[in-house]
């Protein structure tokens, strides 16, 4: 006996682990001869359906499912479809009609009770194992619900019958199944549906395009599905835009329509007004007491209906709100009802929200219950946005504003708010959505100017740049004449272009209309002198930009501050500034501001050596950047994160983020992300020894010219350059640099800088003027702090002292070496100045002690993996922890278990813990960490 179709093999099923484990047990238990049961429950499109199948696959697919006379195993399978209702029995007639046989007649004529079922699976189960697969029992009569439920309690040996069977959530408590086994399904984790998305889009998804699926998905895999079979390639790859909105209605309906069809009328009535509460409020939140008194006016219905509601599974209740248990959900529930009825529940909240507090909300709902143009009503809902603070809710009051608005540059004005406030919330789709549609409209110039700086705006943290600048200097000029700050505010924006482009006369092009008063106009001028070489004008304006920043408190200045502060390298004023900036974007709710905060943040701690810290505000800014749509933002965050990398000496780690910010740096135009990522992989060069190719890299980026680097990269990575350069025996081809170099320390008040300029000119000098340069830079270093700089300079001063046979002073400047790299994790550094160490003659020194030898084959990068995996993460957890491909680190894994000559994770977990405690005990001899009491003074135990 067999189902009436074929089940396929399903697609690997992500991050249900635990649900497979079961589905096998009940299998195996039914091989070897026994009988259970397995009910499976959860939301529709989590894979209830899916587990199903794969129940059914495994046991016809197992050879030990025959029995010992060798007849096949048996699959009763049934397809969630709803039985007559009315008809007794339908639901097991339909289960045991399809399978290919009629049931017994003595069986139909009894109706079908408990019992006669119970003995017909048993009778079934002698010509071999069988199983019983059920989806969706919940849509049955419940004479089959029971009597099946009463068979599934009462299979054990000698009959080997399985039942797996599916219920919805809001069912799973139906008295028919009590007592059975019980899997509840959980959304998929976003490791587990990252996965399935590679899985599904096997042509590769754009990481910001993927934040958006796991944001749109929440986890249903069925959705998933769904959303990526509606997206084309190159959507996908993000080389075309994502529809908005991104789930289609029909799908909305789809998902929930049958499960929301079956609740009494009264609960379905609370749903859709608590659905439609959520159109006006982003939390999703709505007052129990504003819906009971809705639903009373508008469905005569009560509390009875609203715990109906909740036991739905649809709706949760926390204190005096109740909310949608997920944004989707919602949504499903507001798009399965008809247009008509959805206008008359928003006309019903309406109707019950009184009172100043409410008056937002109330001419929202208002709005939604509108038909045709409301000039009125449009402009009394755009006022009351004024005295709103929260981002996303002003931009769903002045888009609704502009749908009741029939005058075209009203629209188009309400349109282009509305966007600016999505966005500013983050939400770059919306915004992108609305700024076209208000550049469709005919319009004044001053408010299509508008349109354009918003959308140029977009651009120049989503597209090339190049076509952002010059939407941003047609904004100005359609600005200009009606809104000259708004004018300025794309000037700006036009320079910042420029500057990302690495073009300075395009830079200086976008400043060239006369500054405006106040902190624009300072930056303004400033920026200007600099590029011009009017080093003290430049920093006069600058320093009053930065002065201003102490009582700023709005983010976008306080991130102008701070770029300010950069430039003129004071970089403690800069951390401050855009730390503030940071806090300010997350407490006002300016979402898309937060990954730039976070980036201007980041580079601001590299400058002061803080390369670690710098590193973490760069993953954060990163996940931050692909959840607001921005990928040159994530550029630039890919190169400071090489650029930490760099640091540490990690080659692999260095090259993926690098190579991650040259492709976007390509497509889009970034010339400033794409120098620092080349300055990043020629500092691995020079931290592994590789000092020709590190000097290949640096070529460009040093020297002015068209298709050379940054003009701002180009004197932070000139002390690299120089130091490749003179370490390949070829100081001619610094010295140019040198003396731009030169210029620039004079000019900054970056506290590196001067200790930099006299190691520079130390490895271009003359042996006799060498020596004196170096201990003059280590002077600047004990002044400025900074300890991976300092401990650049003590390795280049040990290898000169070691090459002028110096060896006891090399010998000192080398271990102080080897101490700044180990503080900095810098582990390509540290074993550089090991090496030299171990050449000068202290091989103790440079030996690393006892156990703790047992990682030292590892990179830096390997070792972080494997103390994660020892810890117990998985190689998904360890991939975006570390900001890496979960390939790269099933890549990394491989390699450590073969240097360590290892097996397994509980092999890797036993050695890491071995080597902590050797190096815990190695700390204490060292005299870093406080002795027992049985330890003398040398650090060596009494005798």
């Amino acid at each position: 006996m067999t189902g009436p179709a074929t089940v396929e093999r399903p697609l690997r099923l992500y991050g249900r682990e635990s649900e497979l484990a079961a589905v096998n047990r009940l299998v195996g238990r039914v091989r070897a001869g026994y009988g259970g049961a397995l009910v499976l429950t959860g939301r529709p499109g989590l894979g209830r359906t899916a587990l199903l199948g794969q129940a059914a696959h495994a046991f016809r697919s197992s050879r030990a499912a025959r029995s010992p006379t060798g007849s096949g195993a048996t699959v009763l399978y049934t397809r969630a479809a709803a039985p007559e209702a009315s008809m007794p029995y339908s639901g097991l007639h339909a289960l045991l009609c399809g399978a290919g046989d009629e049931p017994p007649t003595d069986v139909l004529r009894s109706g079908m009770p408990s019992a006669a079922l119970l003995g017909l699976l048993r009778s079934l189960a002698r010509r071999g194992p069988l199983l019983v697969c059920v989806d969706d029992v919940h849509l049955w009569d419940t004479r089959s619900r029971t009597a099946l439920g009463f068979a599934a309690r009462r299979l054990d040996a000698p009959y080997p019958v399985g039942l797996v069977l599916t219920v919805a959530a809001h069912r799973a408590d139906d008295p028919a199944l009590t007592g059975l086994p019980l899997r509840q399904l959980a959304p998929l984790t976003d490791q587990a549906a990252s996965a399935l998305l590679d899985e599904l889009a096997r042509t590769g998804i754009d990481a910001v395009v993927r934040a958006d699926l796991l944001a749109e998905g929440e986890g249903s895999p069925r959705l998933l599905h769904d959303l990526v079979a509606t997206l084309d390639p190159d959507q996908l790859r993000g080389r075309a835009p994502l529809p908005y909105p991104l789930v289609p209605a029909e799908i909305l309906r789809r998902a929930y329509a049958a499960y929301v069809r079956v609740l009494p009328d009264g609960a379905r009535a609370l749903l859709l007004l608590a659905a439609a509460a959520g159109e006006t409020e982003p939390s999703g939140d709505a007052p129990v007491e504003v819906l009971l008194r809705a639903a009373a006016a508008w469905a005569d219905t009560g509390p009875a209906d609203l715990a109906a509601a909740e036991a739905s599974g649809l709706l949760s209740r926390t204190g005096d709100h109740v909310r949608f248990e997920s944004a989707l959900l919602r949504r499903s529930v507001y798009a399965g009802e008809p247009p008509a009825r959805r206008r008359a529940a928003h006309a019903a909240l309406a109707a019950v929200l009184d009172g100043a507090a409410h008056r937002l909300l109330r001419l929202g709902h208002r709005a939604c219950a509108a038909q045709g143009a409301d000039p009125a009503l449009a402009d009394a809902l755009a006022a009351a946005t004024q005295s709103h603070h929260c981002h996303r809710r002003r931009s769903a009051a002045l888009a609704r504003s502009a749908e009741l608005t029939a005058d075209s540059n009203r629209r188009a004005a309400r349109l282009t708010a509305a966007a600016d406030q999505a966005r500013l919330a983050g939400d770059t789709r919306a915004a992108r959505a609305l700024v076209d549609q208000a550049r469709r409209l005919p319009s004044q110039d001053g408010i299509r100017g508008q349109a354009e700086l918003v959308h140029g705006t977009l651009a120049l943290r989503d597209g090339p740049v190049a076509d952002a600048r010059e939407t941003l200097r047609a904004a100005a000029h359609l600005l200009a004449p009606h809104h000259p700050a708004a004018a300025a505010e794309a000037r700006l924006g036009a320079a910042e272009a420029a500057w990302s482009t690495g073009d300075p006369a395009a830079y200086l092009d976008a400043l060239s209309p006369a500054p405006d008063a106040g902190p624009p106009g300072d930056y303004r001028t400033g920026m200007r002198a600099f590029l011009n070489g009017r080093w003290d004008q430049g920093r006069s304006a600058l320093r009053r930009c930065i002065g201003r920043a102490d009582s700023a408190t709005d983010p976008a200045l306080l991130l102008r501050a701070g770029a300010a502060a950069l430039v003129v390298g004071d970089v403690e004023a800069a951390s401050t500034a855009n730390t503030r900036a940071l806090a300010a974007a997350r407490t006002r709710g300016t979402a898309l501001l937060v990954p730039q905060a976070l980036e201007h943040l980041a580079y601001s701690e590299l400058r002061a050596g803080r390369h670690a810290r710098a590193g973490t505000h760069a993953h954060q800014g990163l996940l931050a950047a692909h959840q607001t749509g921005q990928r040159n933002t994530a550029a630039h965050l890919h190169a400071v994160l090489a650029l930490a990398a760099s640091v540490s000496g990690d080659a692999d780690v260095c090259a993926e983020h690098a190579a991650a910010a040259l492709a976007y740096a390509a497509a889009h135009g970034l010339a400033q992300a794409a120098a620092l990522a080349a300055w990043a992989l020629a500092r691995t060069d020079l931290a592994l020894g590789r000092m020709h190719k590190a000097a290949a890299r640096l070529d460009p980026l040093v020297h002015p010219g068209p298709r050379q680097g940054h003009f701002a990269v180009r004197m932070l990575a000139a002390p690299c350059f120089i130091e490749a350069v003179a370490l390949v025996g070829e100081p001619a081809r610094g010295r140019a640099t040198l003396a731009r170099f030169t210029d620039w320390a004079a000019a900054t008040a970056d506290p590196q800088a001067p200790a930099q300029l006299d190691r520079c000119r130390a490895l271009l000098a003359h042996p006799e003027e060498a020596g004196d340069l170096y201990l003059l830079a280590l002077a600047h270093h004990d002044r400025a702090g900074g300890d991976f700089e300092r401990a650049r300079t003590d390795l280049l001063y040990g290898k000169w002292l070691r090459r002028h046979r110096r060896p006891r002073e090399a010998r000192t400047h080398l271990r102080s070496a080897l101490i700044g790299f180990e503080n900095r994790g810098a582990r390509a550094w540290a074993e550089q100045a090991g090496a030299e160490l171990r050449a000068a003659g202290d091989i103790a020194g440079a030996a690393a002690p006892g156990p703790v030898a047992a990682l030292t084959g590892l990179t830096a990068q390997q070792q972080r993996i494997a103390r994660r995996v020892a810890e117990g993460a998985t190689n998904r957890e360890v991939a975006e922890r570390l900001s890496l491909s979960p390939r790269t680190v099933d890549h990394h894994l491989r390699n450590v278990f073969a240097v360590l000559g290892i097996r397994s994770r509980v092999e890797l977990a036993r050695l890491v813990n071995k080597t902590e405690d050797a190096e815990r005990l190695r700390r204490t001899y060292d005299g870093e960490t406080d002795l027992p009491a049985e330890y003398g003074e040398s650090g060596r135990p009494y005798r």
